[in-house]
């Protein structure tokens, strides 16, 4: 096929590697001429690295290199457009991200090119059927949103806009798949996929701080030690850039008309205003550049506790962590917090406030075990629950109380996120679970994910975070509820209604 690049900056020439790499022939164009000079130069750069890698032949790197055409303009016409001579097939688009340059963009293509050329936004925010609406013929528009970087991300998403054409999803999607990357067809929607499900690790994120629970980095830490994330979400934003995060946070809570499963936190304004943006200003949640640790800090250290120090529990799930005998005057007293509070437990069970303390369960079984401690702990208390829960050679984190603790409020917020994504038809639940482990890197789907912790079980998770807090974000889907009732798999999907 050939395939005409329009947007010769970090997402265009990193399609344009992706598209001759599988033997497609590519136009590269951009309003800059030296901005196509130095993209084609650092294609050549990377199939050279390629060769030098064994990742691919030479015979393949210099067909590659050949098929790479740069163009004067992005809208150079077709030798014979009558007659679709040499026209390219499809043009994808990868310029500023606004609506009117890409308007403009298309409306200017359209004058050129044959009408068999489909156009493809690579937007990752705008709507494609405003894209399209500007256009005489709207149907031949449709979005392919890739990630960065473009060959290593093997998502991406294939969006049709209201006056798409049938026809042209099915095409993309082809190709895509054809070329060796995974597509996946979804609603032309606020943050389409991945950025709205995104959404649900992060805002909880944020609440969390927001609710002095526990530091950035804690909740990094068990993020990726008790979830199994790669990266925690704080260290995620740094990486991607706050200001793009906090922009993507607003577009899909303002395109989603305020839904309180996608409220964002007042926090990262600040941030932004300060330039805080992350790795980008060497400056995010963390510091970088030279000498400095990033999210590799040290951990603090709660040091002189005594590991033997009788202990009893209110819930079976803790039953290894109970000693053989305990006194009830002196033990420490564990409680199991799913969805609950420390504080809830000892005003119900008429604990001991000042030597009760939570542990969340989601965390046994994990190289790090949470601690929750209430404002009624005693100091000796903690020192002596750290360390009866570091035997073994765990790692501690300790946090104040809440309900639910954090691990539980993260997984509940990123499968409420997803399961409102699937109720919405948003994407087929089977593509939501692909694009989330690819798009974003978690362990795995979060479909499958609350299955494997059981959806009955999530579901009571939900409620008990709504009850205790009352807050509406909680409040599970009908999606996650109705299958938790019927004891379906969450990636069930609705059997289509008679015509």
């Amino acid at each position: 096929m050939r395939i005409r690049v329009v947007g010769a900056g970090t997402m265009g020439r990193g399609i344009a590697q992706w598209a001759v790499t599988a033997g497609h022939t590519v136009e590269l164009a951009d309003a800059r001429p030296e901005a196509v000079a130095d993209a084609v130069s650092f294609v050549r750069a990377m199939l050279e690295r390629a060769v030098e890698k064994g990742r691919t032949s030479r015979a393949a790197a210099d067909r590659a290199v050949a098929a790479l055409v740069a163009l004067d303009s992005p809208y150079d016409s077709a030798s014979d457009p009558a007659a679709d001579g040499d026209a390219p097939e499809l043009v994808i688009e990868a310029v500023l991200e606004d609506l009117e340059v890409k308007a403009e963009l298309f409306t200017g293509l359209e004058r050129v090119l044959p009408d068999s050329t489909v156009f493809a936004t690579n937007t990752s925010s705008l709507s494609v059927t405003r894209i399209g609406a500007r256009l005489a013929d709207p149907g031949r528009l449709a979005g392919l949103h890739f990630f960065n970087p473009v060959p290593l991300m093997k998502l991406v998403e294939v969006v049709p806009g209201a006056a798409t054409r049938e026809g042209v999803p099915e095409m993309l999607a082809a190709l895509v798949a054809d070329s060796g990357h995974r597509p996946v067809t979804v609603a032309d929607t606020p943050g389409f996929l991945v950025n709205h499900a995104g959404r649900g690790l992060v805002t909880e994120a944020f609440a969390l701080l927001e609710e002095s629970v526990a530091g950035h980095a804690a909740i990094d830490r068990i993020a990726r030690d008790v979830l199994g994330l790669r990266m925690g979400p704080f260290e995620l934003m740094d990486l991607t850039g706050l200001d793009v995060t906090a922009s993507v946070m607003d577009t899909v809570w303002d395109g989603f008309r305020h839904a309180d499963r996608l409220r964002p936190s007042y926090l990262p304004a600040n941030r932004v205003a300060a330039g805080r943006y992350g790795r980008k200003s060497l400056r995010g949640f963390y510091a970088y550049g030279e000498g400095e640790a990033g999210p590799s800090l040290p951990e603090p250290r709660v040091e002189g506790g005594d590991p033997a120090r009788a202990v009893r529990v209110t819930g079976a799930e803790l039953a290894e962590l109970a000693s053989a005998a305990a006194s009830p005057d002196d033990a420490l007293v564990l409680v199991p917090t799913w969805g609950t509070s420390v504080a809830t437990a000892i005003a119900e069970s008429g604990l001991p406030a000042e030597r009760t303390l939570g542990v969340d369960p989601l965390s046994l079984g994990t190289p790090r075990r949470v601690l929750a401690v209430t404002a009624a702990t005693r100091e000796d208390a903690v020192r002596d629950a750290v360390a009866v829960l570091a035997r073994g050679g765990h790692a501690v984190s300790v946090v104040r109380d809440t309900a639910g603790s954090v691990a539980q409020r993260l997984l509940a917020s990123i499968v409420n996120v997803a399961t409102g994504i699937a109720e919405r038809g948003i994407a087929a639940p089977a593509d939501i679970d692909v694009a989330v482990t690819l798009g974003l890197g978690y362990p795995r789907g979060p479909l499958a994910w609350a299955d494997t912790v059981g959806g009955a079980r999530m579901c009571s998770l939900l409620r008990a975070l709504h009850t205790e807090t009352g807050d509406p974000r909680y409040r599970p889907t009908p999606w996650l509820t109705h299958r938790a009732s019927l004891g379906l798999p969450l990636s069930t999907p609705m059997p289509p209604l008679p015509e």
